[in-house]
């Protein structure tokens, strides 16, 4: 005898699943909020997602999908100035995009820190190759400024959640971007 289908939109579900995660971090998300959340039981819920576990890793998934697929457009623009730049921007929208809760998914949830470490080290390559293109001076300047990338975007995730709009965080970006070297290496 066959299960009564499904009666929600699995997508839709794993959206709002996201969301409560995002909102509220794993730990303080239960499977009573999640189902209500959502609006199925919670029978339904573990026949379709597994534990609370299995479905904060599939909305993990399908939220680092979107962002490495962002990381990845902004860290190919042309110059490292210029992806530094992307990067930095598309965050700012990101952290305060209508329709999503603010901040980060990734960046405000604790048991992601190997998710952060990717991206960190995903800059750092970026970083890194402009030393070999000439637009960096050095190694140690990449790693400095990768430091400082980092830092800079845990702030903008934070004001993002202190109620900062979009326009004040791309200000912040602005700002921001001053840092970067104005001197490039002498020719060889």
């Amino acid at each position: 005898m066959a299960g009564r289908p499904r009666t929600f939109d699995r997508d839709v579900a794993l959206e709002q699943a996201m969301h409560a995660f995002w909102e509220q971090g794993y730990a303080a998300t239960t499977v009573s909020h999640l189902t209500q959340r959502i609006g199925i039981a919670a029978p339904s819920l573990y026949a379709a997602f597994g534990d609370k576990q299995a479905l904060f890793d599939e909305v993990t998934e399908l939220y680092v999908g979107r962002l490495e697929q962002r990381l990845n457009q902004d860290l190919a623009a042309p110059t490292a100035r210029a992806a530094v730049e992307a990067v930095l921007r598309t965050a700012a929208d990101a952290f305060t995009a209508v329709g999503t809760p603010p901040g980060c998914l990734v960046m405000g949830e604790p048991l992601l820190a190997s998710r952060r470490a990717a991206t960190r080290e995903a800059i750092a390559r970026r970083l890194h190759r402009a030393v070999e293109a000439g637009e960096l001076t050095s190694h140690e300047e990449a790693d400095e400024l990768g430091a400082y990338l980092d830092t800079v975007l845990a702030g903008l995730e934070a004001r993002a959640r202190d109620g900062a709009d979009t326009p004040e965080l791309q200000t912040a970006v602005t700002r921001a971007l001053r840092a970067w070297p104005s001197s490039t290496p002498a020719s060889a």
